[in-house]
């Protein structure tokens, strides 16, 4: 240690000289590091580039979570958009098109075959699709059942759903409550 302090001193105390810094006895004069020394850097520096990579990896694993709820989002809303294009189309029993007219299923089933999503034409036979979803878990595009699986429509937002009611109406949005709040039998989520 003393040499290497030598060394320092020397090299500064002379005005035009380089400094220059010699390793202690036992170093490799070439100014290499020794091979622990490098194996040490090597290793640190392989620590930092894991970390980093742990990181950056946290990061867009919650971006693809985020991109995944709006993607799940806009489907949702697109099913909705879809729906109320039908908005007035007269109801016909065993009806499947907007030409012919819709019955409940009949329009549920024609509105989710427009996204791929192929559903009987009954009711409670639609019913056993998807996942169960709680009356508070609502969200847009699910399908709400009412009247002991006899009538569906599909979940709008705010309380509200699309339908096509009875004999006599049009493809029309009522609220989850009075009538169908008391005869609501449970939701199910296709998207």
């Amino acid at each position: 240690m003393a040499r290497a302090a030598d060394a320092w001193s020397t090299a500064t105390s002379q005005p035009t000289a380089r400094r220059v810094f010699s390793f202690p006895r036992g170093a490799p004069a070439s100014g290499h590091l020794p091979m622990s020394a490098r194996i040490r850097f090597a290793l640190l520096f392989l620590v930092i580039v894991a970390c980093v990579a742990a990181r950056a990896t946290g990061a867009l694993a919650a971006h693809a979570r985020v991109s995944h709820a709006t993607a799940v989002a806009r489907r949702e809303a697109k099913v909705v958009r879809f729906a109320r294009h039908f908005l007035g189309v007269r109801y016909a029993y065993g009806g499947t098109s907007p030409r012919s007219g819709f019955d409940c299923s009949g329009f549920t089933r024609f509105v989710y075959a427009h996204f791929g999503i192929a559903l009987p034409h009954y009711s409670g036979g639609q019913f056993g699709r998807g996942r169960r979803v709680s009356r508070r878990g609502l969200r847009p595009g699910d399908l709400v059942f009412f009247d002991g699986l006899g009538h569906v429509g599909l979940y709008i937002g705010a309380g509200r759903f699309i339908h096509a009611p009875h004999t006599g109406t049009r493809v029309s949005i009522d609220r989850l409550n009075g009538w169908y709040g008391s005869r609501y039998d449970g939701a199910r989520r296709l998207v």
